[in-house]
């Protein structure tokens, strides 16, 4: 049987409709939108909670979508091990969840960066990287004004002990450097995973990543190893 994504739509989400063609038209795998007011997750193997603006990004970004009825059943549906990618709004709002640690700031230079970057896949010790090789290096475009990743010291040494930092920003060699840091994240994060592996937050859009003809197709391989965990499980 295969498996079933679902992506998740919040007021104000613009890039459901992104994730869902990756998913259903370029990965060919069955896939449903879940509207924020949906509670039942039971056909659903897979979630994936897409960026946008959820309500406007009043407050903070994600800090009212996290109270939408559907969080409860992604927080109990996460605490089970099972697979959730959140994409830029959908990072922060696994933040504001408290299913991953830390927060996110206003870039550094208090600007909005749409724009290719290159990312270093630091560990293939994930469900989400198993068919990446470490130290590689992808090309995803970032769009985002608030994704300056940051956390205390002693939690950031935990991330760094527990091998939970999946994706760091780098040059086009894959050397992390101040320069390709553009947002000013803690250590060049740009993605991290849950002790457990099974959630995902990352700020570049994998979704937009999935034909040459858009400029990369680097984000398949995030999804191909989705899929064959998925089909293995």
């Amino acid at each position: 049987m295969s498996a079933t994504f679902g992506v998740i739509v919040f007021p104000g989400s613009n890039c459901d409709h992104d994730a869902y063609h990756a998913m259903a038209h370029v990965m060919n795998a069955e896939t449903k939108f879940l509207w924020h007011k949906d509670t039942d997750l039971s056909d659903i193997d897979f979630l994936l909670i897409p960026g946008g603006f959820s309500y406007g990004d009043y407050l903070r970004s994600g800090a009212i979508a996290r109270f939408s009825p559907i969080m409860q059943s992604v927080i109990e549906f996460a605490e089970k091990g099972r697979p959730v990618l959140g994409i830029c709004n959908g990072f922060q709002i696994l933040l504001e969840a408290g299913l991953l640690p830390g927060a996110m700031l206003h870039n550094k230079d208090l600007r909005f960066v749409c724009k290719q970057t290159h990312l270093r896949c630091e560990t293939s010790h994930t469900l989400f990287t198993r068919n990446i090789e470490e130290d590689s290096v992808l090309q995803i475009p970032v769009a985002h004004g608030e994704g300056n990743y940051f956390t205390d010291k002693d939690q950031l040494k935990k991330l760094q002990d527990n091998d939970q930092i999946v994706f760091r920003y780098c040059d086009s060699q894959g050397n992390v450097t101040d320069e390709a840091n553009f947002n000013g994240s803690v250590d060049n994060i740009a993605g991290i995973c849950n002790t457990q592996r099974n959630i995902l937050g990352m700020m570049p859009h994998p979704e937009r990543a999935v034909e040459e003809l858009i400029g990369s197709d680097d984000g398949k391989l995030i999804f191909e190893s989705v899929l064959n965990e998925l089909a293995v499980a």
